[in-house]
């Protein structure tokens, strides 16, 4: 099992040169980092955890930027979207970063995606909801092209685009593992069609990896990794490892450094003592 832990970075939060470190110090293999751009004040659609939306969803900094800090700020600790809200952003740019801080981090990026859940934040990008998640999946399938061709070029229907260069290429080969978040009716099979790995956002999918990985054999694919965000208490490590989780991740709070790094120790108690 591997731990890692995340983080709304915004301009209140612990400094990522502190975190980074701290948590490869305290052994987590990971740091993961929420997206959003903005959010509309009009404040239509529901925020799915509950009533009232948390400060930092609009104080949240751009996770590449973020993340790029954390890579310089640490040695081996992994550093990861989770998500990046690929039906918000440009095909093309968003491909140079992550090849960017994939190269910068020296193959220790993973591209978590989602396509979201803010409609209007979405429709201030110009992306319909509609299609978001035909829309994400040209995008990540054209950011692969770019990554693993010289001379890339994508042909959908939302997103079209002929040869060009576009370097600099990953470090990882082919290319970042891309983690697909939700726990729609339809995630599984399109974390077969085009992702790496599954992220579900609710821990009553677990029993749904099963026919994850059924899907998976009937593709031709390999077992695919999956992780979640459990409860931060033993019993829920335990059932996600039961279950066939390969990585458990737990938030800190945004809202300064005591208490993200109290939260850290506390975590990392936790792991300590499920290691032995």
């Amino acid at each position: 099992m591997k731990f890692g832990v995340a983080i709304f970075p915004t301009d209140y939060s612990i400094s990522m040169t502190e975190l980074a470190p701290a948590a490869e110090q305290l052994g987590f293999e990971s740091l993961w980092v929420a997206e959003h751009s903005h959010i509309p004040t009009s404040r239509l659609s529901a925020w799915p955890g509950g009533q009232e939306l948390p400060k930092q969803y609009a104080h949240t900094m751009d996770p590449f930027i973020a993340l790029t800090v954390a890579a310089l700020a640490s040695k081996t600790l992994l550093v990861a979207t989770g998500i990046c809200l690929v039906v918000q952003r440009d095909t093309i740019h968003t491909a140079k970063q992550v090849a960017s801080l994939d190269s910068i981090s020296n193959g220790r990026f993973l591209f978590g995606v989602g396509a979201g859940w803010n409609r209007e934040e979405m429709e201030d990008h110009g992306t319909d909801f509609n299609t978001r998640f035909q829309l994400m999946r040209e995008r990540v399938e054209a950011m692969k092209a770019i990554w693993t061709q010289d001379a890339a070029e994508y042909h959908g229907k939302l997103v079209n685009f002929g040869p060009l260069w576009c370097w600099p290429k990953p470090v990882q080969k082919p290319h970042p593992p891309v983690l697909l978040g939700g726990s729609g009716p339809n995630v599984l099979k399109r974390v077969v069609a085009y992702a790496d790995g599954w992220m579900p956002n609710r821990g009553a999918d677990l029993p749904r990896i099963p026919e994850l990985q059924e899907l998976a054999r009937a593709a031709g694919r390999g077992p695919l990794p999956v992780t979640v965000y459990p409860k931060a208490d033993s019993v829920a490590i335990e059932q996600a490892a039961e279950a066939g989780v390969e990585r458990c991740i737990w938030y800190v709070p945004p809202d300064g450094r005591d208490q993200a790094l109290q939260k850290l120790e506390e975590l990392a108690k936790l792991i300590a003592r499920f290691g032995e």
